[in-house]
């Protein structure tokens, strides 16, 4: 039987709008189950102890278990590809990180683009790495050290928890933008690489702030200034690195991703209970602990982030001629 065009017509928009209806309540039900988030470095780092943190607050906001699991390996490489190829329903999420935009340009060849394949969800803190130098080293202040390098080349070794990481191109970065000479030592980790600080093999490093603060705290280490644009609630007394040299910022950042083509109904969702983590003094009390600061916004937001930092490191990766080691 052939249906007139106008009752053919109606029979669609009712069909579509059917379907929009029973998916946006599916959305409104979700989760009706365990929700993975994945993490891509062992336990016990700032990456694992900020999902563990958003995900006790999701499992009681919305009554399901956001089970963290940590999938170490390749410089987080292994955990993305995994959330990128997994169904894109919710129940598989991704903690994002620096790493996923420097990877993208220090691996010539992923099995993922980071930017087309893991959709933002939401961002949740920006973290500071802190120059500090060994108390030996006469320099006080960024600028006498940046005159101090200068009148010995070569002769400053910077340390770095690996080849690669965000501490590492905070290094590259201050390089390019004050022209000194220092030697990169990579180490396996921060604690190796702050103890041989401690011990004056090497003579500077932008460390991540919860291992450093005590040490420094302590007079073991002495901060010049932390990388970031406005200075730390953990190091308030502490300038930052862009009151002598303008324009530097480094940070590590963390948020939460998605498989691409997760509905919009459930990042939305999950944007908004991250949000409210995000506002809760308990929360936010937690994450200054770990010396950073709330990275709150939208979906877009936290995505222009990322592609922000992507095209930023790339430049300073591709100039300094990085590879993955």
């Amino acid at each position: 039987m052939k249906l007139p065009r106008r009752q053919f017509l109606h029979l669609t928009a009712g069909a579509a709008a059917l379907s929009a209806v029973s998916h946006f309540a599916w959305a409104q039900a979700y989760p009706t189950r365990p929700v993975r988030l994945v993490v891509g470095f062992p336990p016990g780092g700032g990456t694992d102890i900020t999902a563990r943190l958003i995900g006790q607050w999701l499992s009681e906001r919305l009554g399901q278990q956001f089970v963290i699991e940590n999938r170490p390996g390749a410089g987080s490489n292994l955990a993305t590809e995994g959330v990128a190829r997994a169904a894109a329903d919710g129940y598989t999420l991704l903690l994002a990180s620096t790493a996923h935009a420097i990877n993208a340009t220090l691996y010539d060849r992923l099995n993922y683009n980071f930017l087309r394949d893991i959709a933002p969800v939401a961002g949740i803190i920006r973290v500071p790495n802190v120059m500090e130098v060994n108390p030996s080293l006469p320099p006080k202040s960024v600028s006498e050290f940046i005159a101090y390098a200068k009148a010995n080349p070569g002769k400053v070794n910077y340390a770095s928890g690996g080849n690669g990481t965000a501490q590492h191109l905070s290094g590259e970065l201050f390089k390019m933008m004050t022209g000194v000479v220092m030697v990169h030592v990579p180490y396996r980790g921060d604690a190796p690489a702050l103890t041989d600080l401690i011990g004056g093999q090497v003579q500077v490093m932008f460390g991540s702030i919860p291992p450093s603060v005590e040490h420094i705290r302590a007079g073991k280490l002495r901060a010049l200034a932390v990388t970031t644009a406005t200075r730390s609630e953990a190091l308030p007394d502490i300038p930052t690195v862009s009151d002598f040299v303008p324009g530097y910022e480094a940070s590590a950042w963390y948020g939460i991703g998605a498989p691409r083509n997760t509905p919009a109904e459930i990042v939305d969702k999950l944007n908004k209970e991250i949000n409210a983590a995000l506002s809760d003094p308990k929360i936010k009390a937690r994450l200054a602990d770990l010396g950073g600061t709330v990275l709150s916004g939208s979906p877009a937001d936290f995505g222009k982030l990322i592609a922000d930092e992507t095209e930023k490191w790339g430049k300073v990766i591709r100039a300094a001629n990085i590879k993955p080691k």
